[in-house]
């Protein structure tokens, strides 16, 4: 009971004192050998032969895609791809759709590959403006861009490119593209009751007198497209990532290729299933980058870009691989045994207990690819063989934790939410509100819905 105790308390002081701004990369490894010393384990052992292998190996399998997905989402950024794009879309919607052109401009960008933050700094300043000039309230820009960027495009549709939805591969032995009927369903719910949440909001608010308002604090520029690249130029990447994505796990690395039984041989010891998700991913990754530079060359400088992103994915991959540790450090005690039976006790169906699991863990964590990140590293291969024992398709086990991990983790305290609130200068008194419920509420209600399609076998 007192290891149990101990793994109560780390997990608590790691969302406090993460909440509170310390570095995952500090508390990680010291909260990991808290818990473990109310096991009693051997601390400075535990954190070299436990903690940092689980890190290191968390690298070598994803390290690449974080990489590569943040010099993209830098590139989409520094070429103007992301603004043409926004842009774009906000301008055929019109101004009276203002709500509905900066759900579908984040939505494009993020089911494109461009990374979550770099969509909020490039939609913004075009949301405020559409916003102005349709009389919605300003509060709303935060809940309509995190509607966009962090729900059904970040872990429902198929084929997103987010780390949400890369990190179930290796575990679940699938590919981004896993479950694609329960992915659609799912994108429509969120995107459908969210953006009727918003709307309703507008009009409510709209009725009692709130408009735009006056926020002279805002010194927002006039819109620039001078040195845009057109529309069509921009999207190009993004149709690359996502077709060649599709194409190359389909068609060169199948399933079960007999090409690629030389992989089951040493020194590789692996088998394409395992693979070729990641390995499709990171060539279309590639791909990408390469023709956005290559279409927008002259608009922006290649080398302070490409570096820009590969520098800004170091602190993203060794925050999630730092909570990986933590994650396979708690697995190891004696006192989780107890804590697994509990949750594992709730519901023989693994896809609830998975979904628990994920998202009470990106709750505390504040994190939905931390959250997962934990779960899976200590539960995925039980969660698998749960449901290969149950007859369940591993896919519908991946939709099922990526959406899940997309509900709790966009609590107050969460990097993200309190990033979009400062960047677009609203309280969370004012705007939380509507984040939680596009963000969580409804994420939430969507995951229960897909665990109940999904138990009836519908991928």
């Amino acid at each position: 009971m007192v290891g149990v105790i101990g793994i109560i308390v780390s997990l608590g002081l790691l969302m406090y004192l993460a909440y509170r701004g310390i570095s995952v990369l500090i508390l990680a490894p010291i909260l990991a050998l808290l818990a473990a010393s109310f096991s009693g384990m051997p601390l400075i052992a535990t954190y070299t032969q436990v903690f940092m292998p689980n890190l290191a190996n968390y690298l070598k399998l994803y390290f690449p895609v974080f990489m590569l997905g943040a010099i993209f989402g830098k590139v989409m950024e520094d070429s103007g791809s992301a603004k043409a794009i926004a842009h774009a879309i906000a301008t055929r919607l019109g101004k009276d759709k203002a709500i509905l052109a900066v759900v579908l401009t984040c939505g494009v960008l993020t089911y494109g590959g461009v990374s979550l933050f770099v969509v909020v700094f490039a939609v913004y300043p075009i949301a405020a403006h559409l916003f102005r000039e349709a009389g919605t309230p300003k509060r709303l820009i935060p809940g309509a861009i995190a509607l966009g960027a962090f729900t059904f495009t970040m872990t429902a549709l198929p084929g997103t490119p987010q780390i949400q939805n890369a990190i179930p591969m290796t575990y679940f032995r699938t590919t981004v593209y896993a479950a694609p009927v329960l992915g659609i369903i799912a994108g429509l719910i969120m995107f459908g009751a969210g953006t009727w949440w918003l709307m309703a909001r507008a009009k409510k608010l709209n009725a009692k007198g709130e408009f735009y308002g006056d926020h002279k604090e805002e010194n927002l520029k006039e819109f620039d497209g001078s040195n845009l690249p057109s529309v069509f130029v921009a999207l190009i990447p993004i149709f690359i990532v996502l077709v060649l994505n599709y194409l190359i796990v389909t068609f060169v690395y199948s399933a079960n290729n007999p090409a690629f039984e030389y992989l089951k041989a040493k020194p590789f010891e692996t088998t394409i299933n395992s693979v070729r998700g990641n390995w499709g991913l990171i060539i279309a990754l590639i791909a990408g980058i390469v023709v956005a530079i290559a279409v927008n060359f002259k608009r922006f400088k290649v080398r302070e870009t490409v570096n820009a992103g590969v520098f800004g994915s170091m602190l993203p991959i060794l925050n999630t691989a730092s909570e990986v540790g933590y994650g396979n450090v708690v697995k190891t005690l004696a006192a989780f045994a107890i804590v697994q039976a509990a949750l594992l006790g709730i519901s023989d169906n693994p896809l609830i207990t998975a979904a628990l699991a994920t998202n009470v863990l990106a709750g505390i964590t504040g994190s939905a690819s931390g959250g997962m990140s934990i779960a899976l590293g200590a539960m995925g291969e039980t969660f698998y063989n749960q449901a290969i024992a149950k007859g369940i398709n591993p896919e519908v086990l991946h939709r099922v934790v990526a959406i899940a991990c997309g509900g709790l983790d966009s609590l107050p305290h969460n990097g993200a939410v309190v990033t979009l609130l400062g960047i677009t200068g609203i309280t969370h008194k004012q705007g939380y509100a509507d984040i939680g419920m596009v963000s969580v509420v409804i994420p939430v209600a969507t995951c229960v819905v897909i665990i109940v399609l999904g138990s009836m076998g519908v991928v």
